[in-house]
């Protein structure tokens, strides 16, 4: 008597642990969402991966530390773009390009959401005010406003909605 009690709690405790926690087809994922600037238009994004480990963990994110080596590839056939970030979050980030439109129909082949992270530090003596655009960046780094400090951390950050509302499937 006592083991066929036994044996039902056993047998009802491991198919507990077998039964899906979740219905795949019927989950959804919830992911936080960032805003870039991008030649002066705002988009929307997720950060998925990041190579440096302080940083995913400060994120929230899987911790790829091979998204580095994207930055060694021969010249010319780089596949990541720049990305650039302001300490503290001064502001909003700085991406170099965006789909365009976002989704399938993207005609902008420079895209990649492979980022390479550039850290800008103002300078004492200047001014901080909005940057957003790359172009605005680098003016600004030319007149001595910023400094740039290029890492080799190499962040995952897909584009998922541009300014216009267009996004990817799935996308609310």
């Amino acid at each position: 008597m006592k083991f066929a009690i036994f044996s039902t709690i056993v047998i009802a405790l491991l198919s507990a642990c077998t039964s899906p926690v979740f219905d795949a087809g019927r989950s959804e994922t919830v992911l936080p969402l960032s805003r870039a600037w991008i030649d002066g238009r705002v988009v929307e994004y997720i950060t998925t991966d990041i190579s440096d480990l302080a940083m995913a963990q400060m994120m929230g994110a899987n911790h790829v530390p091979k998204l580095a080596s994207a930055i060694n590839m021969p010249r010319g056939s780089s596949i990541v773009e720049r990305v650039y970030k302001f300490p503290n979050e001064e502001q909003i980030s700085v991406f170099q390009s965006a789909p365009d439109p976002v989704g399938a129909e993207n005609k902008d082949r420079s895209y990649s959401p492979l980022w390479r992270v550039v850290m800008v530090r103002w300078s004492t003596q200047a001014t901080p005010r909005e940057l957003k655009s790359e172009e605005d960046v680098l003016a600004a780094e030319e007149n001595k406003e910023v400094v740039l400090e290029m890492t080799n951390i190499v962040v995952n950050c897909p584009v998922t909605r541009s300014e216009n509302g267009q996004a990817l499937r799935g996308v609310r």
